[in-house]
């Protein structure tokens, strides 16, 4: 039998590079709309549980193994911030219902929210199970797929955001990986010195995140006009219209910061299994909220226009960690890992500032954001992850690869870089790339 040529080997190489091109292209063109119709719980923004990855690893080169990962991920799931948000809602209902003012529609969501209030007490911005769960699969992948640095003693280095929440994802992590390899060497902190980057608050880009009198500040509240109406949900609750609007001092804090957020956030508790605020929302409801927290996050963590363009600059700080380290590491005979844990107010302009994916890109009009893709839900669900991962040809290599993955899938890069093949690129080039980006940013 003959063996096929080079030619027509390197012509099924490319047919198949077309496919997997194509295919990503047909996943990444769904909507919205689609998503949610396929699967509800994605128009929860960033109360979205951990998917984990949708696809397959591309094969390194012929000689290179994985010998050094960088990663940022946020901390999994968790119970909502503030207790009042599960509080207050549920003594409106209950203050409505001895009034005889409720439907038995919204005798139900007051029923649920009490399960939901008596379920979250003591537990408030807490790490949930399904949290601790979703860091011990990412860790547990991460070193399936890239045994190599994990092999025999490798350093694993990790910090932490304070928050607690952010330390047991940490904590469940390198549990995993220590299952994994017992002789794994282990150095860990989380500290307030690490905060610089870690979670950096930037008050200078904060405050010009959308200012009263703002173009932002003017462009969003046209979009929410055009997209938020509690009305008919209120009326759906309430037996009489008069008495909301007169006992409900804020019916958008109600509807969208209180049981819209509950709604979102059960499926990352115990309680997902068992109850369900959907069908209090009509689909338009829960698509049109999305509408405009995704416009929301464009603009104050995003790359928008409409402020400048240099929110994503608040992770200038950590993106400078991550090239110094990979550098120092990856002049070790055995990088290891370092690994960081932090929130998704890091994730979302840490990606937005690598322009994985084409999230750099700036659009004006907050309409164009959906049928672009920008879509918040896919970048910084609970548990969301960014993963550097060096390749190299030995221990004396001084051109390794590198390939990025956003929530464990391979990302594309932005031009003018140019990979080698597949999602790997040249080292040099990326960081050289990233250097002279943050260079250009005047503080």
């Amino acid at each position: 039998m003959k063996k096929p040529t080079n030619q027509i080997l390197t012509m099924s190489r490319n047919i198949i590079t077309l496919l997997a091109l194509l295919c990503c292209l047909y996943l990444n063109a769904q909507t919205a709309k689609e998503d949610f119709q396929r699967d509800i719980t994605l128009s929860g923004d960033n109360y979205v549980a951990y998917r984990g990855p949708q696809k397959q690893l591309t094969p390194a080169p012929a000689g290179y193994e994985a010998c050094y990962i960088s990663h940022y991920g946020r901390h999994g799931s968790r119970y909502l911030i503030g207790e009042k948000t599960y509080s207050h809602p549920y003594n409106v209902l209950k203050e409505a219902n001895e009034a005889g003012m409720l439907t038995p529609k919204g005798q139900e969501l007051m029923r649920i929210l009490g399960i939901m209030k008596d379920n979250a007490a003591g537990h408030i911005e807490e790490l949930t199970l399904l949290g601790a769960q979703q860091h011990h699969e990412i860790a547990t992948r991460m070193y399936d797929r890239f045994p190599t640095v994990f092999a025999g003693n490798a350093n694993v280095k990790a910090n932490s955001s304070v928050v607690v929440r952010c330390i047991l994802s940490m904590n469940n992590a390198l549990l995993a990986l220590q299952s994994r390899n017992p002789r794994l060497t282990f150095r860990l902190d989380a500290s307030k010195g690490d905060m610089s980057y870690i979670h950096f608050n930037d008050k200078t880009l904060a405050s010009q995140k959308m200012p009263d009198g703002s173009e932002a500040k003017k462009a969003y509240r046209e979009f929410e006009k055009q997209h938020i109406n509690w009305v008919p949900f209120m009326n759906r609750i309430f037996k009489n219209e008069g008495y909301w609007r007169n006992t409900v001092k804020n019916p958008y804090q109600f509807y969208i910061d209180e049981v819209w957020k509950i709604c979102s956030d059960m499926q990352s508790t115990e309680m997902r299994h068992t109850l369900s605020l959907y069908d209090y929302f009509t689909f338009d409801e829960l698509y049109n909220i999305w509408l405009t927290r995704n416009a929301n996050w464009y603009i104050t963590y995003g790359p928008s226009p409409l402020n400048g363009g240099t929110q994503i600059y608040s992770q200038r700080h950590l993106l400078r960690k991550i090239i110094e380290e990979a550098d120092s590491s990856l002049a070790l005979p055995v990088p290891g890992a370092n690994l960081r844990y932090g929130h998704e107010v890091c994730v979302l302009p840490l990606v937005c500032l690598l322009n994985l994916n084409g999230y750099g890109t700036q659009y004006t009009d907050l309409a164009d954001l959906e049928p672009n893709g920008w879509c918040d839900y896919r970048i910084f669900m609970m548990g969301s992850n960014v993963q550097f991962i060096f390749y190299r040809r030995s221990a004396t290599d001084r051109d390794p690869l590198v390939k990025v993955l956003l929530n464990e899938d391979e990302a594309t890069l932005p031009q003018p870089l140019k990979p080698v093949t597949g999602p790997y690129y040249k080292w040099k080039d990326v960081r050289a790339y990233y250097q002279k980006k943050l260079d250009g940013y005047k503080e």
